[in-house]
């Protein structure tokens, strides 16, 4: 992986943000900056998201008449171990470059950790298959893999253990605490750090 495109995962787990597009902004900013390349969804009058490749962002409004409000962004990592760099947003590879198939948590972390960027152990109803880390000061969450789902067929392009997973903002520290509360303080660490020796 090129030291460009670690940048990129680097600076949205340190600013909470894409190219400085917030998870609060309306959908007309975050096209300012990502471009116009997006497919959009919706599953009713109340909700919908973008999707610009990797990254997807997601927008509530109480009434078809109310404007829509920024509700949270995912960079969906896993789908570089399917279709490669081309996922990714125009806009984002100006910027950053190329992007490999695979992100290891444990170079993110370790290169978050060099910058006074610590990530905390934070449970989430999908272990064992995953384990969520927390960055407080940005509230963004990165979910890694450290188990593989057993009705999953393994085939070429999968993400693999020790892979991130997603990344998405934002993540309160209310929301973390109802979640330790609810699941406990799982050692997502030493089961995600043992699983990312799989090659």
């Amino acid at each position: 992986m090129t030291p460009h495109s670690l940048a990129f995962y680097i600076d949205v787990v340190t600013s909470g943000t894409v190219l400085g597009a917030k998870p609060t902004d309306s959908p007309d900013r975050v096209t300012a900056i990502l471009g116009s390349d997006f497919a959009e969804n919706s599953l009713d009058d109340h909700s919908m998201w973008r999707d610009y490749g990797m990254v997807e962002f997601f927008w509530m409004r109480e009434t078809p008449d109310h404007p829509w409000q920024g509700n949270h962004f995912t960079l969906q990592v896993h789908r570089l171990s399917y279709w490669g760099g081309s996922i990714v947003n125009g806009a984002i590879r100006d910027r950053y470059g190329r992007f490999d198939r695979h992100l290891r948590f444990d170079k993110l972390e370790r290169l978050l950790g060099k910058r006074g960027v610590p990530l905390e152990d934070a449970p989430d109803v999908n272990a064992p298959t995953f384990a969520r880390h927390w960055q407080p000061a940005s509230q963004v969450s990165v979910m890694v893999c450290r188990a593989h789902e057993e009705w999953r067929e393994r085939r070429r392009g999968d993400d693999r253990i020790g892979d991130v997973y997603k990344i998405y903002s934002s993540v309160s520290a209310e929301e973390v605490a109802r979640d330790r509360e609810r699941y406990g303080r799982q050692d997502s660490r030493e089961l995600s750090g043992r699983a990312s020796s799989e090659p």
